[in-house]
């Protein structure tokens, strides 16, 4: 009885959620260590001066592969990030609704929405990958199983660029810590190392935690 009671309440909860216009519980990227796990993980990244863009492409970082019958990784993101979402026999969506978090905005045009990668390409290309084999650089372009990947509206993604934490952080201030947490992640794995003022931002924005 106590089991099921918890479950109705929990329904409630998010069914009153959508009634008042908060933020729909939706799937997300995998969440990220904690913020305690997050420092100890910068802290253990390689500090140095940035590489340059010499001999970068988004061509030498194979995206988007398939991941299951029609869909690729694209397809993937949009399907879990978003929510209602349904698709063709292309694995195209024909409808469905994504809030993205950098902006704190709804979207129902999945044309509007972009899938961006945390550590853009061009940042890691910089930070290490220039010296990676192409599979390598293929796997971070659709690494589904740490927080490289989101949806979230083409704007923001845009206004983003391949800016790290020290030039860019989101406008929605609420995501900071959680922003921090991924970008973190996703160099700690691949051992990326970063700039000291890219370090800087990444502290302050763990204190949001």
């Amino acid at each position: 009885m106590r089991r099921l009671f918890t479950s109705s309440v929990t329904v409630l909860a998010v069914l009153t959620a959508w009634i008042i216009g908060a933020t729909p519980a939706l799937a997300y990227p995998p969440t990220p260590p904690s913020a305690s796990t997050a420092a100890s993980q910068l802290a253990s990244l390689t500090v140095k001066a940035e590489g340059s863009t010499t001999g970068y492409s988004r061509d030498l970082f194979p995206h988007w592969h398939t991941v299951s019958g029609t869909c690729d990784t694209r397809d993937e993101v949009l399907k879990r990030d978003g929510t209602g979402v349904t698709v063709d026999s292309n694995c195209e969506p024909t409808a469905g609704k994504w809030y993205s978090v950098y902006d704190a905005t709804y979207i129902t045009d999945d044309s509007a929405v972009d899938i961006d990668h945390i550590v853009p390409l061009a940042e890691a290309w910089k930070s290490g990958a220039n010296t990676w084999t192409t599979a390598k650089r293929e796997e971070l372009a659709n690494n589904l199983t740490i927080a490289q990947l989101i949806a979230v509206s083409a704007s923001s993604n845009r206004s983003k660029g391949d800016r790290d934490p020290a030039s860019w952080k989101p406008t929605n201030t609420s995501v900071h810590c959680s922003y921090a947490r991924e970008w973190i992640w996703v160099k700690y794995t691949y051992k990326l190392s970063l700039q000291s003022t890219e370090k800087t931002a990444l502290q302050t924005m763990l204190a949001d935690c």
